[in-house]
């Protein structure tokens, strides 16, 4: 049962985000410290850790080698519609896949749709 809006990103992922086959978390339900696998179209594994966590307002995970951050938040704006803020870093480097406006406007859909 999804009851909170991080639930359909961690629960969903390959509904609204093409490139992801499976995903997977070492337990249920979500807490700081869960770790968050998911596995790419090209059958290739990456681990995430959950390090912040507010139902219904923050999501945020950390890759395992602690270089890539992602953070979602929510909002309310009305009684039928949801602000999604993300967003995504890397400590050094450069994003090599950031997400696009496409798969942003595809998560909002999806969690408007359930609340």
């Amino acid at each position: 049962m999804i009851s909170t809006k991080y639930d359909i990103c961690v629960q969903n992922t390959p509904l609204w985000i093409d490139s992801i086959n499976i995903e997977k978390t070492n337990e249920w339900p979500i807490k700081i410290g869960t770790i968050y696998k998911n596995q790419n179209k090209k059958d290739q594994w990456s681990q995430y850790f959950v390090t912040q966590l507010k139902p219904n307002e923050l999501f945020e995970l950390v890759s395992e080698n602690g270089n890539y951050h992602v953070r979602y938040s929510y909002k309310d704006l009305n009684s039928t519609s949801s602000g999604v803020e993300y967003l995504e870093w890397v400590d050094q480097g450069e994003l090599e896949n950031p997400f696009n406006q496409t798969i942003l406007i595809k998560l909002k859909t999806i969690i408007e749709s359930r609340f």
